[in-house]
Formats: C-alpha cells, structure tokens, sequence
C-alpha cells in the first residue's frame, strides 16, 4: 500500500484517463487531476453543487472515447427553486479545463443522504447511473420515478432503443441507495447497494428486473419471491459494511465499505455463488469511499474521513495505492 494523493476533501469517485492521468471529484464540487504520481494544484473544473450532508459532486465517468472527445460525465446535487435536485451532466476538456457543461438528465429527487449517483461506462458503450431514493423509499417503486434506480443513457444523453422500458432511462428498480457499479470478467453487471440497518446488499444487475426495496431487504425474504423480486447475490446480514464504490479484479468483487471502514473481497464461482468473504485495510485508513482498479492492475481507494461522519487523520483526505496478496 502506498499514499497517492493527500489532502483532499471528501474525494468521491475516481476515473483514469488512457494517458495514465487519475481524475477525482471531491463532494464540494471541484474536479482534480493526479498526473504523474502528483496532485496537481488546480481543479480542472469547479461546479456550482449543493454540498449538504451526502449530498455534493459524486460521480464521475469518461467518455471511452475520452482521447478524441475530452467529454467527463458528472453527478451531483444542486438546489433548484428551494428544493435539492440530482443531475447528470457532461463536460468537455479543452486546454487543461473542464467546460462547456450540458445537462444529460435533470430533476431527480435529491436529500442529504441517499442519492446514489454513481456514474459508469459499460462494455457495451452504455453510461450507467445509479440514483437513491432521496428518503422517499415509496420512488423506489413509482413508475414515474427516475429515483431508486439504476439508469442507462447514450453518452449523448438519450435513451437506449433496447432499454427494458421503452423511451425511458430506467434499467432496473426497487433500489435503496446503490453507489457502487463494475462488471465481472464475463461483463455481468454488480451493483453495492445501502441496506437499511445492516443487510448491505451486492446484486447482479439485469434489466428490467426489481430488487424489492422498500418491500423487502436482504435475502431468503418470502414476500421477495412472491412478488418476483430479485435477491442480491451477496449481503452483509447483520454487519454494517455500507458499501460505496466496487471494482471488479481477478475472480473477486473488491468492495469500498464507509462505516465497515475496510476493503472487502468478495471472491465468486462462475455462477456468481459466494466462495469467500475476507478483508484488507480493516480499520487501518478509516472511511472507504471509492475502489477502482488502475491501468498497472492495482486498486485505487479513496478515504472519506472529512466527510461528517469519520475521524480526520493527518493528510486526510487521501488516494491509495494497494496490490491484494
């Protein structure tokens, strides 16, 4: 394990660019850049963001065509006529700085907490999000909700011809606060997810599937079969992992936990059953928020200590470096 970066504030996703560069949004609404092993001294973008509780500039993606277009796709919170909205919008770097902003998708609910926002691009070329519930588990059901969802999109914003629900942006329902996306070896998708009090959930994402929430959480629930809901493939039962960020590398499932504060290794057969359950970094950084796997087959982690909810350590926030043994 090595120290990347240091003093950051409340840095929330991670993305690589193909020259190597590590882009970084943090919460307060700033986009940095690591390039070379250094922080560089300046944002390369600064959004106007509602940066209340959870709630702020969280998700991140680039465009995989990122060389010939420069577009970054972010996530984020914003007050609109009193009320938090969340948004998904792209950006365009040009020069060393990140502009020309175009909303994608706006006026999904937002709150201080349970706003997922986790930003994707899939195998199939596909920008994935994740949106919570915005404490308002009833959205999670609702049809005419884009809230308690996972969501698919173009990169230019429109929605998919083969999305499940024809003319919309849903992909899959019934999510409480999911903030994690990575697909496995055989391009299946995963998604973390916060459960209620414990029962944090990993499922495997299909679309136009339901996975139950606010009816049911956690596993071998009776009303999840009865009702055609899909249990996750993994949960944490009775522990608390609040799990964020996941990357996929080698035949395991690498989980960002904020209250667990560890790294968790979720090991799966071909079929997606559990082998194993360990974990790293216990209590060693404190708050886990993001983990992506780097072009030299390490794990990127960021922490998350300033972000109301942990205890700050010297340097804090920070990017790590870590190589599983």
């Amino acid at each position: 394990m090595e120290t990347i970066a240091t003093g950051l504030e409340v840095p929330w996703a991670l993305a690589f660019a193909p020259d190597g560069r590590l882009f970084v949004t943090e919460r307060v609404g700033r986009i940095r850049v690591v390039k070379e092993g250094r922080l560089e001294p300046d944002p390369v973008a600064t959004l106007t963001v509602a940066a209340q509780g959870e709630a702020g500039l969280m998700g991140l993606a680039l465009d995989p065509r990122f060389v010939d277009t420069g577009h970054l796709y972010v996530c984020y919170t914003a007050e609109r006529q009193g009320s938090l909205v969340n948004r998904i919008t792209r950006l365009t770097l040009r020069e060393g700085r990140a502009g020309e902003e175009r909303v994608l998708l706006d006026g999904m609910h937002g709150a201080a907490t349970h706003d997922g926002c986790r930003l994707k691009f899939g195998p199939d070329g596909k920008l994935y999000a994740t949106m919570g519930d915005a404490r308002e588990p009833r959205l999670a059901q609702a049809k005419d909700s884009l809230n308690g969802k996972i969501l698919r999109l173009e990169a230019d914003g429109s929605v998919p011809a083969d999305n499940p629900l024809r003319g919309s942006p849903v992909f899959s329902l019934g999510h409480r606060n999911p903030q994690g996306l990575a697909w496995d070896g055989k391009r299946r998708l995963l998604a973390a997810e916060h459960g209620p009090s414990a029962h944090d959930e990993i499922n495997r994402i299909e679309p136009g599937k339901n996975y139950g929430w606010p009816d049911v959480a956690g596993a071998d629930n009776p009303a999840a079969s009865r009702r055609g809901y899909v249990d996750p493939i993994v949960e944490s039962e009775r522990d608390t992992w609040a799990p964020s960020g996941i990357g996929w590398l080698g035949d395991s499932l690498w989980v960002a936990a904020l209250r667990g504060e560890r790294l968790i290794q979720i090991t799966l057969d071909a079929d997606l059953r559990l082998v194993n359950v360990r974990s790293i970094l216990r209590r060693a950084h404190g708050r886990l928020r993001d983990v992506v796997v780097g072009p030299d087959g390490a794990l990127y982690v960021t922490t998350s200590n300033r972000d109301g909810r942990g205890v700050v350590r010297e340097g804090d926030d920070r990017i790590l470096r870590v190589v599983p043994q």
